[in-house]
């Protein structure tokens, strides 16, 4: 038996007036750029923030510790008390100044006019503090004030009751530091008796 001879290739021969495209060769397939992949982002909180509840703060009230407060006003008493007579022996008894008071509570002497108005004065401006820290609003201040001033007028008082001026100013002397002596230790018992309590 014969092999018959490998045959070429064949060709198509157009046909008159038409023209045949050549056969495309084969090509892989084209490939399609790859698409970004995006992480999925959770959507923005569009709702407007809910205000924060703001707690209502407590009503409170100013009040006192009453026995330990009367118990200062006591002391306070007894140190304007000493304050009058330290002042008498050492003008009177030691430097030989006349002092000059007066004396509406009756006692007849310079030592114990000073003694009855040291204690009448801090027993009053212990009531008088008292008395602010429970109805005004800043007791402190309007207590300051009113110390400030009367503790002047006491001091500036003996220049009228004598021409006497050494004694009128040894005198008020004496009623000054009675008042500042006063005036600033019912000011620190103050400061250790108040607080503020729940209203009711």
């Amino acid at each position: 038996m014969s092999v018959p001879p490998d045959q070429p290739p064949t060709t198509r021969i157009p046909a008159a007036g038409r023209s045949i495209p050549p056969e495309p060769a084969d090509q892989p397939p084209a490939l399609q750029p790859a698409q970004p992949v995006y992480a999925a982002t959770p959507a923005p909180d569009t709702a407007p923030p809910q205000p924060t509840a703001v707690p209502a703060r407590a009503a409170t009230r100013p009040a006192i510790a009453a026995g330990p407060y009367w118990a200062g006003v006591v002391a306070t008493a007894l140190v304007a008390a000493l304050i009058g007579v330290a002042g008498t022996v050492i003008f009177e008894s030691i430097l030989d100044v006349d002092l000059v008071t007066q004396d509406p509570f009756g006692t007849d002497s310079t030592m114990g006019a000073y003694v009855v108005g040291g204690v009448a004065t801090a027993v009053v401006a212990g009531a008088l503090l008292y008395a602010l820290v429970l109805s005004t609003p800043k007791p402190r201040a309007f207590f300051g004030w009113i110390m400030g001033l009367g503790t002047l007028v006491v001091a500036l008082l003996p220049l009228t009751w004598t021409d006497d001026t050494e004694t009128a100013l040894c005198s008020g002397l004496v009623n000054l530091l009675i008042g500042i002596a006063v005036w600033s230790l019912l000011a620190g018992v103050l400061s250790r008796t108040a607080r503020m309590v729940p209203a009711t």
